[in-house]
């Protein structure tokens, strides 16, 4: 009895492993991956941060080589060196492509124009492995080197980036923009081109969040949107442009999905600063708009955006929506909102209209001569004069206790010399408001800027509120 215990024992060790296969990732790259210029790069450089991250179920190898290029005519091709014949030999799981800073040098930049093609014969390669890999193409940091003989920001902006977008449109590959990380940053670049820890500690923050989350491949919202569908490249995702009621509207899907399908919906100026929504489609959010202009909010415009809202559900997407609204797009976002508590994960806005007496109020108190905005927004809410427009109590600024109902996350990014959209009438009495009846808002500042620019170059602080709020 006891030696067919041991037997069975025996087969049951040999079924079961012992312990699973660690995902391997290979780190493919120049200077910037291999560490350079960090006092230990063995644990310093972003690889190495980002296997630290991961944890004991990932095994990242760094396979970094300084100064090399994508270009197989470059002055140090990639592909000639130890590391990629590694890379390739490891047949990794997971393979992230951090290459082309020094494309932009202008030694290289004559055969820019085989780039692209030079990209889908290295796609290829690390495709045609028997581990069939997940490839993630990584956009080029910013440069702030002055020598233009160099690692050049404009060639790296102009050229080398739409590049990258493009290869990973057509190959249908993940993104990962860590240009926006470190712009308007040179501190943490002591010699312009190499981040130092803090810098790099950012970028393996990213590719973690990025990789960690559970994904549903198998998801397509896409598909069950109706009619005749436009398929066009958004910043190297696919966008589905359709119309729905006689409306203009877009949906632009991540490569995979993250589990429960998130998403963020932009509620006006679409394209504009798009660094957050092009973040968070890093992140597997999907990224949709239905253009309501110029109805400012109104019910017509509610109507719209609910029907658009049970479209949006039926194709696949979470019960519960992060509303985005820049400048106007604020009153949209929140008398939406303010209809439906319920639907709503977080909001963010952005310099936002919070009181159209305000603006376009503004027009009418300062006699602009060309008032279209003034007159739009007297249509829209069936106004005849001036003085009865300026009663209006229909702005986001009135609805709070509608608002603070939906007992979610808010986050405004306000500049304090805004004069076009002043934040002592819009934002600052609305905060006051929504903070005496417990709601949750946080104002992000940004001393001496003007209404425009939106956002922030790095859209980190965004996007981490963002992350938090789904959680």
């Amino acid at each position: 009895m006891r030696s067919r215990c041991f037997i069975l024992l025996l087969i049951l060790l040999y079924q079961v492993p012992l312990f699973a296969q660690r995902v391997k990732i290979a780190c493919l790259g120049a200077s910037i991956c291999a560490g350079a210029r960090l006092q230990h790069p063995e644990t310093e450089s972003y690889p190495a941060q980002l296997g630290k991250l991961l944890g004991p179920d990932f095994e990242v190898t760094n396979y970094g080589v300084s100064s090399t290029t994508l270009l197989k005519k470059g002055d140090h091709p990639y592909w000639n060196t130890s590391g990629y014949k590694a890379a390739l030999a490891s047949e990794p799981n997971i393979v992230l492509i951090d290459l082309g800073g020094n494309d932009s040098k202008l030694i290289n930049r004559v055969y820019l124009d085989e780039y692209e093609r030079d990209y889908h014969d290295m796609i290829r390669a690390f495709r045609a492995l028997p581990s069939h890999p997940r490839i993630l193409l990584l956009q080029p940091i910013v440069s702030f080197v002055k020598d233009t003989t160099q690692i050049w920001d404009p060639v790296i902006t102009k050229q080398i980036l739409p590049k990258v977008r493009q290869v990973a449109y057509e190959e249908n590959l993940e993104l990962v923009n860590l240009n926006a990380l470190l712009m308007g940053k040179p501190g943490l670049m002591p010699d312009g081109i190499h981040p130092e820890l803090e810098g790099t500690t950012l970028i393996a923050k990213t590719l973690f969040e990025v990789l960690h989350p559970v994904r549903d491949t198998a998801f397509n919202a896409i598909g069950p949107l109706p009619g005749d569908k436009k398929i066009s490249s958004f910043y190297g995702y696919c966008c589905a442009d359709f119309n729905f009621r006689g409306r203009a509207c877009k949906v632009v899907a991540p490569k995979f999905a993250a589990a429960g399908h998130p998403w963020i919906w932009r509620a006006r100026f679409w394209g504009h600063e798009p660094q957050t929504d092009i973040a968070l489609l890093e992140r597997g959010y999907h990224v949709v708009y239905c253009d309501v202009a110029e109805l400012f909010g109104n019910k017509e415009a509610i109507q719209l955006w609910n029907g658009y809202y049970s479209l949006l559900r039926k194709a696949g997407l979470a019960h519960k929506a992060v509303m985005e609204g820049m400048s106007r797009g604020a009153v949209y976002v929140y008398n939406w909102a303010a209809e439906n508590p319920d639907k709503v994960a977080a909001v963010y806005v952005d310099n936002p209209v919070i009181d159209l007496c305000s603006w376009p109020g503004s027009q009418f108190k300062k006699q602009v001569a060309q008032r279209n905005e003034w007159e739009a927004f007297k249509k829209d809410y069936g106004f005849t004069s001036d003085s009865a427009a300026m009663l209006f109590k229909g702005s986001p600024l009135y609805k709070i206790r509608e608002i603070v109902k939906g007992k979610y996350p808010m986050l405004h990014v306000l500049a304090d010399a805004d004069t076009d959209v002043p934040p002592e009438e819009n934002t600052l009495p609305f905060e006051e408001k929504i903070k005496a009846l417990g709601g949750d808002i946080i104002v992000m500042h940004k001393p001496g800027f003007a209404h425009h620019p939106h956002s922030f170059p790095d859209p980190t602080p965004i996007v981490d509120f963002i992350l938090k709020a789904a959680k």
